[in-house]
């Protein structure tokens, strides 16, 4: 039986990797399986791990700082999946220009051997 602890721990894994830029830490993070799934706010669904890491890297490229404070609305285990309800403020510096946005987000874990890895991730924007 697992604690909502190392869920958490996970999902912190996320937002830290996302923070730092580093894809090699977003790597350690998701499933690697090809039924991954990832909504980014206002993209198209992308499926598949090698699609998603694409993605964070031109992220990553683009942005030259992010930094992402997170409010957990809920988060449930069920066996061996589990979810993370949150909103993320997220802060960004894009072309030299200071932006700021909100989001809803719902991330989805999957328990593999004794580690809990990212299978969904959706963002949506919270418009104002």
């Amino acid at each position: 039986m697992t604690n909502s602890n190392e869920v958490l721990e996970a999902n912190q894994a996320f937002y830290r990797a996302f923070e730092k830029k580093d894809i090699e830490a977003m790597s350690n993070v998701w499933s690697q399986g090809v039924v991954t799934i990832c909504v980014h706010p206002g993209w198209n669904v992308l499926r598949g791990w090698k699609d998603i890491r694409y993605s964070w890297e031109q992220i990553f490229k683009n942005t030259s700082y992010v930094e992402i404070d997170v409010e957990i609305v809920t988060n449930e285990i069920r066996g061996d999946l589990a979810y993370v309800v949150l909103v993320e403020n997220v802060f960004q510096i894009l072309s030299g220009r200071r932006t700021q946005a909100q989001s809803l987000a719902t991330n989805i874990f999957e328990r593999m051997g004794q580690k809990w890895y990212l299978i969904n991730h959706h963002a949506s924007p919270i418009m104002r």
